[in-house]
């Protein structure tokens, strides 16, 4: 009998063990559950705050025919359309699927995919539409938010209008990157762009077929690149370091100097632009817009006498508040504000 009571006691034993395990496994299974939905609405919010940096207060996004994916071992995102209303700074947006995914192991990376078309229009008249064949990213978060992005555009090609000033311009790259990193309280760019094309309406199309990189640091500004800046460029202020378009054969323009925005967007700014091999330069202007052959004739006598008669000059491009000129006196044109 006493045998008897100790192997029913033994078994019994062992099964509440067996349900204790179980229930412990369950548990486990439901909070790793919570927690990878949790983390997929984040990567939702993450990438849209990518898309469209903006505050989010008056702020709304929608994710069409969303659908979380990769359970359990990666987070995925998947949207046939995003749309993104910005009321506050009145700003409105539309693009096409999306496709974004990151490791459990590591949900601050994140890799995604954007198809075009894209619309982007803004209250004050500038609006943007955009195709394009391939466009990946990746972003890095941290507690603050996003503290750096990465993105590069296959087959872009874009257009923009502003009713405010009636201008149209227009611009294509094969190649094109985009690279934001917050540098303390600032925010550090640098874009470049391979066998480009851009023209703009009632301005002298002074660029060919060209490849192009920047580099400039926006004062304060870190919070642009994830939208925890209420403010925009709006009142900011900042470097660019440089500005080089290249159209091939040593003919090199280079733009630096400081620039701002006033509070209404308008651009201003001192730039010393740099231009090597004058003469070639105009040959090609004057080779890929025949039209305004006169035109570039007249500007390369001017900027020769500028530089005595050399082959490379240094002139100020000035902009006070959007109107553009040279050296002051020469008008280039007028640029909308942001």
């Amino acid at each position: 009998m006493a045998a008897s009571s100790q192997s029913g006691s033994s078994q019994s034993g062992s099964v509440k063990k067996f349900w204790l395990l179980g229930g412990g496994v369950l548990l486990v299974i439901a909070l790793y559950t919570g927690g990878w939905f949790y983390a997929a609405s984040a990567l939702k919010t993450t990438v849209l705050k990518a898309i469209a940096p903006r505050d989010q207060a008056g702020v709304s996004g929608e994710c069409s025919d969303i659908q979380f994916r990769g359970y359990p071992f990666r987070i995925g995102l998947f949207c046939s359309k995003i749309d993104v209303d910005d009321n506050v700074n009145g700003v409105s947006a539309t693009f096409g699927a999306l496709r974004s995914a990151a490791q459990v192991y590591s949900p601050g990376n994140i890799v995604w995919e954007l198809d075009s078309p894209a619309e982007i229009r803004t209250s004050n008249g500038l609006s943007i539409s955009a195709q394009w064949t391939n466009l990946q990213a990746s972003l890095a978060t941290r507690l603050q938010g996003i503290d750096r992005s990465s993105t590069v555009i296959e087959g872009l090609k874009a257009m923009a209008f502003s009713s405010y000033t009636g201008q149209t311009m227009s611009f294509d790259a094969a190649r094109t990157e985009i690279h934001l990193r917050q540098n303390g309280a600032d925010l550090d760019g640098a874009i470049s762009v391979q066998n480009a094309n851009t023209a703009i309406k009632d301005w002298p199309q002074i660029f060919p077929k060209f490849s192009a990189s920047i580099d400039l640091t926006v004062a304060g500004k870190a919070g642009l690149i994830d939208g925890s800046d209420r403010n925009g460029l709006n009142g900011a202020t900042g470097e660019l370091r440089r500005i080089v378009a290249d159209i091939g054969d040593g003919k090199v323009m280079t733009l630096t100097g400081p620039f701002s925005f006033d509070e209404q967007g308008f651009l201003s700014g001192k730039f010393k632009l740099e231009i090597e091999q004058l003469g070639p330069w105009g040959d090609s202007l004057k080779q890929a817009f025949p039209d305004i052959a006169s035109s570039v004739n007249t500007a390369t006598k001017l900027l020769k006498s500028l530089a005595g008669g050399g082959d490379k000059v240094s002139v100020d491009l000035v902009v006070n508040r959007g109107n553009a000129t040279v050296s002051g006196f020469i008008p280039l044109g007028r640029i909308p504000p942001i």
